[in-house]
């Protein structure tokens, strides 16, 4: 059950801000886009797997059109030439969207430091948390949504539209 929002009550009434009625909301339906390359993809199947079960968290309905999904769970070893692919998924998601780097291929490249590997999927799109591991067992992806949940939870409507948030985009090439 979800924790209730900060806020008056009474008689009949319960009164709270409009921010964390949507974060409320949006922290508890998180849609995850998996974006799967190697083993770390077999531990988010275990973490979806009934003995884990993801669902527990929101995120039950995993997605595979990213105009559908709000999380963006990068998996894996990406190469500089599936660069561009992820920066498209991750620009036809929907805003409000976030990124996960599961497993430290994604993060930083992980053992792979060649020419033909990207050292970790920030360079880019930005990233708003890191699951360590090689790969991660289920409990720490289970971590990493349950810090997304909170990042989701505690967001202001009105982030998105700051300069720094601007600032951000532009640095990573996009409008």
């Amino acid at each position: 059950m979800a924790e209730m929002p900060a806020g008056h009550q009474g008689e009949g009434f319960f009164a709270t801000s409009l921010n964390s009625v949507i974060g409320l909301a949006r922290k508890n339906s998180i849609w995850p886009l998996p974006f799967a390359t190697s083993c770390c993809g077999i531990e988010f199947m275990a973490t979806m797997a009934a003995h884990y079960d993801l669902a527990r968290f929101g995120s039950e309905r995993v997605g595979f059109s990213p105009r559908q999904c709000d999380l963006l769970m990068v998996m894996g070893t990406i190469a500089k030439k599936m660069g561009p692919v992820v920066k498209q998924v991750y620009l036809q998601m929907a805003e409000p969207r976030w990124v996960i780097a599961v497993g430290a291929c994604a993060s930083s490249g992980g053992v792979f430091d060649t020419y033909s590997v990207l050292q970790g999927i920030d360079q880019v799109v930005p990233v708003d948390v890191y699951v360590p591991g090689c790969p991660p067992r289920p409990e720490a992806i289970i971590d990493g949504v349950m810090r997304i949940q909170d990042l989701v939870g505690k967001e202001s409507l009105r982030r998105r539209n700051s300069d720094q948030y601007k600032a951000l985009l532009e640095s990573y090439g996009i409008q």
